[in-house]
């Protein structure tokens, strides 16, 4: 075969590929494509719409769920429309595209298909992901700690749940590596704080003060669902004696009630005159002056 003779072929292809038959053909599959992606991010638009208006009215209706609870199935239920769609559109465009995913699927199976294409974690995350809503494991909002990762879960998706630490960065799990989870906003959150007095106060009269004055803090600090009290001495410490006050509070507020605790506490002692330690640091200083005779 001469080069010649390769040459004429391929032109002859080239004459054929643009001929206007087939450029009709391909101007047609062009729109179908373009036709199917519009549609698409049509549907995918008005059943978030949809979810929306559902889970609005849901809340409103039924008391068992929360608006947490309406924000997770949210992010799932928009997780699955948004694949579905995503499936069903990659298979219209292969039709467009004259495969036949029909004699695909029927030979090998929709799972079949997956495991053969390496997507076995696949089927494990969206599983674990099911499993994760059904036991409300956690929800949108909640603080957690899992597969060494601590923060505010953002949302959860069929495939991946996506967290954010407090330090504002993102991570992007799959469901499946989520095996062991901590909850810290299940229930009411516990606050500690400690309060140092010196050894030459009177324990039992300073106790008796600072309950008395928790039952005022009780009153105005709304944030507190249970207590303060004071526990009692925590500890007898090198320069202090330590006096634990407990309370409880809602999900998320623990961390402000504390530092309002600290301050309105600190100001109380020093308004009744009861001395809080500090480390103190003492200089002497001996001047070697030498007496001349």
């Amino acid at each position: 075969m001469t080069l010649e003779k390769v040459f004429n072929d391929l032109i002859q292809i080239v004459k054929q590929s643009v001929s206007p038959k087939n450029l009709i053909l391909i101007g047609i599959s062009i729109l179908q494509l373009a036709g199917i992606m519009v549609l698409g991010n049509i549907l995918k638009k008005l059943g978030y719409m949809l979810v929306d208006k559902v889970l609005k009215q849901s809340k409103g209706e039924w008391s068992g769920i929360s608006d947490q609870r309406a924000k997770t199935l949210n992010s799932l239920v928009k997780s699955v429309i948004r694949y579905v769609i995503y499936f069903l559109g990659i298979t219209m465009g292969l039709e467009v595209l004259g495969i036949p995913t029909s004699s695909i699927l029927a030979g090998a199976g929709i799972v079949g298909l997956a495991v053969g294409f390496g997507a076995r974690s696949l089927v494990q995350d969206i599983i674990t992901g099911f499993f994760i809503l059904f036991e409300n494991q956690f929800g949108v909002g909640d603080h957690i700690e899992t597969a060494g990762v601590s923060g505010i879960v953002e949302a959860i998706d069929l495939r991946i749940t996506r967290i954010k630490s407090f330090d504002g960065d993102l991570y992007i799990l799959p469901n499946s590596q989520i095996k062991m989870v901590t909850n810290y906003t299940a229930d009411n959150s516990r606050v500690l704080v400690d309060v140092g007095i010196g050894y030459d106060e009177d324990v039992t009269e300073v106790i008796s003060m600072l309950n008395d004055y928790c039952e005022k803090l009780a009153e105005d600090m709304t944030d507190i669902k249970e207590g303060p009290r004071v526990l009692g001495v925590e500890e007898l410490a090198g320069s202090s004696v330590v006096l634990r006050i407990l309370a409880w509070t809602p999900p998320l507020e623990k961390w402000q009630v504390a530092r309002e605790l600290k301050r309105r506490i600190k100001e109380k002692l020093e308004e009744e005159g009861i001395e809080i330690p500090y480390p103190k640091r003492v200089v002497i200083t001996e001047s070697n002056e030498q007496e001349e005779y």
